[in-house]
């Protein structure tokens, strides 16, 4: 049974629906431990890859009933009391209480050690207390050497740590988490991790700058304070590496500094990460317009201004960890990147709109960029941004003497020329080849990348579709950035919208003559290109057929109408093909209610339609029952016609003369019986 026991310790992890804890927590079953195996644990008993024989069983506390997904928790405690907590305190092997997400977090911490050293004689078997601390209480050290400011502390100098007046109880926890596990080490031992400001896995404390650099609503990205504090730091996959190190070797130290191998600076970390997500500026503030941030806790603010320079000496001597960012964030960025952007589900949507001249993809393209927060990316206004931004790059960085970035400025000046001469050559046009490399600059540009993009009929033909998309199969590794890039901006969803001619033709001449002259689509020059496109689309290497190559479904929309309810159901139908908005409004109540009132009012659109559509059903019966009944009519009145002078010429030759001669007789007369009058008159005068 002892055996058993220790080949599957239970581990207990406070708030593990919190990000550092949850963090740590995943961590430990993805990055060092595997699932057994066993269908009926369903993944929640882990193996450690390491040794294969130990086996840890992860429960916790969380805050909220929320139906999570987590295959990682063997058991969850809703905001159990603490008489409940200490009942599953008891039952664990190793307990790991966080304190560097919540100030509340150190009281709960600061009575669970307590209550487990006073039921101390009731333990079963040893038990692992692991507090993890934050660098907050070095902040205000003293510093080693005063001739050398940049003398990294080491764990050794834990006794001289003086901390920041904000984080004295977080000091006077650690304190007596180390006494205690000194009055009786081999059954209730007790480890002290000081953690580095963590980052990694959607961020925390650095997720202001990530996400003031994703969206790009600012072109410069604040640091706070002078930037040049050192802020030692540590990807939360690695701080579960050490906890995991620490819960397999139970080291001799039981205080350890858990820190990568960096000393980056803050203006280093905020100016790479909006390099890397945003435009590559930063803007000084000072330190009290921190305060105004919203998304910024007195937490945070404290720990982005610490200035320590730290070496976990433990952790090399002691252990041999697999490090997934030994030297930090900055020398990581992409690995980091892309890890936020995978864990809060901030994936760019590619989609392109083709079709005929005056279709509508302009319209269409930007009710999509509308609704899912995308940039609207046209071919004339592309060129024309591309020119402008090298013509103010020019002039920005000429005339500004303190400019270092000359050879920017040089490669500038140079690809304007390339520009204007292609144009020249090609009677104002630019050929293929410069328009795919405008366009794909464009795309791979950090706002297309981040939010995606709708391409707005643009490729034109399959030469400029192969030369934009192209991958080649052979190549596509790190060796061959291009053909990478073009991975990156290849459409992932495909709508073709197609109508007749003749409506297409309708809408041109119902088209304000401003808009025509702007798209050039006055009558002669408007059959043209609808001629040409036609044509090429009746080619074998056409668009479609590429795009169809390369195993991407384009979805054809047939528009036969330009009435408003038909785009509301056209829209309908882009929004079920390309899903939920992938961007920080997907959980934002009032996005999802403008999405509600989009599926209403498209509803609404279809009730509208199909009454329209009944009326019209209604309305050409009725005309066609009228033209039958007027048809009808007249054909009768034209019969009469004929029979009527038939009629007429037969009476004026045999009767009327004679009975208009006895109707005269029968007036003068007077007769008493006129009807037997007439008959005698007509028998005596018959011709």
């Amino acid at each position: 049974m002892d055996k058993d026991r220790q080949l599957q310790e239970r581990v207990f992890i406070n708030d593990i629906d919190s990000f550092s804890s949850k963090c740590i927590a995943k961590c430990l079953a993805k990055h060092s431990l595997e699932c057994d195996g066993s269908a009926e644990k369903e993944c929640r008993t882990l193996k450690l890859n390491d040794s294969g024989s130990r086996s840890y069983r992860v429960v916790g506390t969380i805050s909220d009933g929320s139906e999570d997904d987590r295959p990682y928790v063997l058991e969850a405690y809703i905001r159990p009391s603490r008489e409940k907590i200490l009942q599953k305190l008891m039952e664990c092997d190793v307990i790991v209480y966080n304190i560097t997400q919540h100030p509340e977090q150190v009281d709960e911490a600061r009575w669970a050690v307590t209550a487990l050293h006073d039921k101390i004689n009731d333990f079963g078997q040893p038990k692992k207390f692991i507090l993890i601390s934050t660098v907050m209480t070095w902040a205000c050290s003293e510093p080693i050497n005063s001739d050398d400011l940049e003398l990294p502390f080491t764990d050794d100098d834990f006794r001289r740590r003086k901390a920041h007046p904000n984080f004295e109880k977080h000091l006077e926890l650690e304190k007596m988490v180390t006494k205690v596990g000194k009055m009786d080490r081999a059954l209730f031992s007790t480890y002290v991790v000081v953690s580095g400001l963590q980052y990694g896995l959607g961020e925390q404390v650095f997720h202001l700058f990530f996400k003031m650099s994703w969206l790009g609503e600012e072109n410069e990205i604040p640091v706070f304070g002078e930037g040049n504090n050192i802020v030692p730091t540590i990807h939360v996959c690695d701080l579960a590496r050490v906890i995991q190190k620490i819960i397999e070797h139970q080291p001799k130290p039981y205080y350890l500094l858990a820190v990568d191998y960096s000393n980056n600076t803050m203006e280093d970390i905020v100016k790479t990460i909006t390099s890397a997500l945003g435009f590559g500026k930063i803007q000084r503030k000072t330190f009290e317009e921190a305060f105004l941030q919203q998304d910024l806790s007195i937490m945070d603010i404290d720990l982005l201004h610490v200035n320590l320079c730290m070496e976990g000496v433990h952790l090399k001597e002691l252990f041999t960890i697999h490090w997934l960012c030994e030297f930090g964030l900055v020398e990581n960025i992409e690995l980091v990147v892309e890890e936020y952007r995978q864990i809060r589900g901030l994936l760019p949507i590619r989609a392109c709109v083709l079709g005929p001249p005056a279709v509508g993809k302009s319209t269409v393209s930007r009710q999509i960029c509308d609704y899912y927060k995308l940039h609207h990316v046209r071919l004339n206004e592309t060129i024309s941004e591309t020119i402008s931004h090298l013509e103010y790059m020019m002039r920005h960085t000429f005339s500004d003497p303190e400019n270092d970035d000359s050879a920017t400025a040089t490669e500038a000046q140079e690809l304007l020329s390339i520009i204007n001469d292609n144009m020249e050559q090609n009677g104002g046009y630019l050929d293929d080849q410069m328009l795919v490399k405008v366009m794909m600059d464009k795309l791979i540009s950090n706002p297309c990348k981040n939010q995606g993009f709708v391409l707005d009929g643009f490729p034109k033909t399959y030469e400029q579709a192969k030369e934009l998309f192209h991958v080649d199969e052979h190549e596509s590794d790190e060796r061959t950035p291009i053909s990478l890039s073009n991975k990156k901006i290849m459409p992932e969803f495909v709508f073709i919208l197609d109508a007749s001619d003749s409506l297409l033709k309708d809408r041109v001449m119902n088209l304000p003559e401003k808009l025509v002259q702007e798209h050039k689509y006055e009558q002669e020059h408007f059959l043209q290109i609808l001629a040409k496109y036609r044509e090429k689309n009746m080619e074998e290497e056409s668009v479609v057929n590429y795009l169809e190559e390369l195993d991407i479904n384009p979805l054809l929309i047939e528009i036969t109408s330009i009435s408003i309810p038909d785009n509301q159901l056209l829209m309908h139908t882009i929004c079920e093909r390309v899903g939920k908005p992938r961007n920080y409004a997907q959980n934002n109540e009032k996005i999802q209610k403008e999405g509600m009132m989009l599926i209403e009012t498209t509803v609404k659109a279809e009730r509208e339609q199909k009454e329209l559509e009944e009326a019209r059903q209604r309305s050409a019966h009725w005309e066609m029952w009228t033209k039958t009944l007027e048809e009808k009519r007249q054909w009768e009145v034209q019969q009469l016609e004929v029979l009527s002078v038939q009629m007429k010429t037969y009476l004026t030759e045999h009767i009327i003369t004679t009975l208009s001669l006895g109707l005269i007789a029968c007036g003068s007369a007077w007769p008493e019986d006129p009807i037997d009058f007439m008959a005698e008159y007509l028998i005596k005068n018959n011709p």
